[in-house]
């Protein structure tokens, strides 16, 4: 009987591991929607302590295209997607606005973080992740990993302000919050990183 479970459990492990490789590897990506002005100008030029007032005057979430990372990764800094949304943030969103810089943990850790309505954008580690914060797959993070694998993460704001990354929408994998006025980013190694607010991208020799 433990030797036939056994061999159930390996079976279904390998049926599993099988499909996440093929979805990671071999799935096509979804159409690509993304602005081609982000990347006409370089996001090192910005004031990211200059953030966008969020009062409805201008646009919504729903009126600027999704974006997604080029090819495996970018190569120059985007400029901000959501730099004409003025949606006022939905009930619920912590604002995390801004760019962050890791100073324990991930000493040096660069991540922008843009948010209006529910919907978040974060560039880091040469990837732009767009998704809304609504715990679904179909508007969560679609797009490529480190190795340019694809992922899908469903992404949430539990009750305590935490913005929650669920790999699959199976296991949490990556935690941000506010601490006062710090950005804590927490992976699934169990890392804890304290980020500070930066209003520049620092030149590529001291990041």
């Amino acid at each position: 009987m433990i030797l036939r479970i056994t061999k159930w459990l390996l079976r279904f492990v390998a049926v599993l591991v099988g499909g996440l490789l093929v979805y990671a590897f071999a799935v096509p990506r979804p159409p690509d929607t993304t602005d081609p002005a982000i990347f006409l100008q370089n996001g090192r030029s910005v004031n990211y302590c200059d953030l966008p007032e969020l009062d409805g005057s201008g646009k919504s979430a729903d009126d600027i295209p999704k974006a997604y990372t080029p090819g495996c990764s970018y190569t120059t800094i985007p400029m901000p997607i959501l730099s004409t949304c003025t949606e006022p943030l939905a009930e619920g969103v912590v604002d995390m606005r801004g760019l962050w810089h890791g100073v324990s943990g991930r000493v040096g850790h660069l991540e922008r973080i843009e948010q209006c309505g529910n919907r978040v954008v974060v560039a880091a580690y040469g990837t732009i992740h767009d998704f809304r914060v609504d715990g679904t797959l179909k508007n969560g993070a679609r797009d490529v990993g480190a190795v340019c694998n694809n992922f899908n993460t469903a992404i949430h704001f539990d009750d305590e302000g935490v913005m929650v990354f669920r790999l699959f929408d199976l296991f949490d994998t990556v935690f941000r919050e506010m601490r006062g006025k710090e950005m804590i980013f927490t992976f699934i190694d169990g890392i804890e990183t304290r980020t500070q607010r930066i209003c520049h991208y620092p030149d590529p020799d001291e990041s």
